[in-house]
């Protein structure tokens, strides 16, 4: 893998602890297996309406090929595969990899995993229709650099999607303290507040990286029904974008 100017060697670190919790219900990636409904749902939509296609078809995503940098154990990597589109699924802890393999096989599916950076995959010359960038820009060295890296791994007209945690006081209290000090579903130190990103910044950065955003909604977690939905207007916490490529 490249080393690159963007990747925080000690982020790296806490995900790599957690890398055999990927696909466990009950673990520490918990939070995720429960947003990863409306994330989905966000996710077709938004490819759906760039590409034109019908969600109802059994492959709707087919002839489409898809990026998921930062990917995890691939909870969103399947998802996408059993769309039809062309996966690949990257991440700069190299834990992370095996375990997706694994599962991937383990469901009958074909997806590339790959141990590298979206900044190597750029250099290579890499092309997708679609960049998945979930909850990884708040962990970087280097936002600019690597939204411009996504940029780059964008063909034309291709659709970049990303989502992070605002900075206020109410997302410290409910990323940080709820989430890892009272609920316990993340270890202390997982996130950092100061490198939380505004609705404001992000828009800022994506522009600057050389994308056009058009569309941010919130993620929204109901403690009362335990419960994720998606917003128009509370951005507040959780919240994801969506940004395309110009083809001129």
């Amino acid at each position: 893998m490249s080393a690159t100017n963007t990747v925080d060697p000690s982020e790296i670190a806490k995900f790599e602890a957690m890398a055999a919790e990927w696909w466990d219900l009950n673990g520490k990636f918990k939070p995720l297996h429960m947003m990863n409904p409306v994330r989905l749902d966000y996710i077709t939509r938004q490819i759906a309406a760039e590409f034109g296609r019908d969600l109802t078809e059994p492959k709707p995503f087919e002839g489409l090929r898809i990026l998921d940098i930062g990917c995890g154990g691939g909870l969103l990597c399947e998802p996408m595969a059993r769309l039809g589109a062309t996966v690949v699924g990257a991440d700069a802890a190299a834990g992370n990899i095996p375990v997706a393999m694994v599962h991937a096989e383990q469901s009958g599916l074909d997806i590339d995993y790959r141990h590298v950076t979206a900044e190597a995959l750029a250099d290579a010359g890499e092309q997708f229709d679609a960049v998945l960038n979930m909850e990884v820009v708040e962990h970087v060295a280097d936002p600019l650099g690597y939204l411009t890296a996504c940029q780059q791994l964008l063909k034309p007209g291709g659709i970049h999607i990303c989502s992070t945690i605002n900075r206020n006081p109410k997302s410290f209290a409910m990323a940080i303290v709820g989430a890892e000090w009272v609920m316990r579903w993340l270890p202390k130190g997982t996130h950092e507040w100061a490198k939380f990103i505004t609705p404001d910044e992000l828009f800022s950065l994506i522009k600057n990286a050389g994308m056009t955003p058009v569309d941010r909604k919130g993620f929204v977690f109901n403690f009362a029904r335990f419960t994720w939905s998606i917003s128009d207007r509370d951005l507040s916490v959780n919240y994801v974008t969506a940004a395309t490529k110009p083809i001129t």
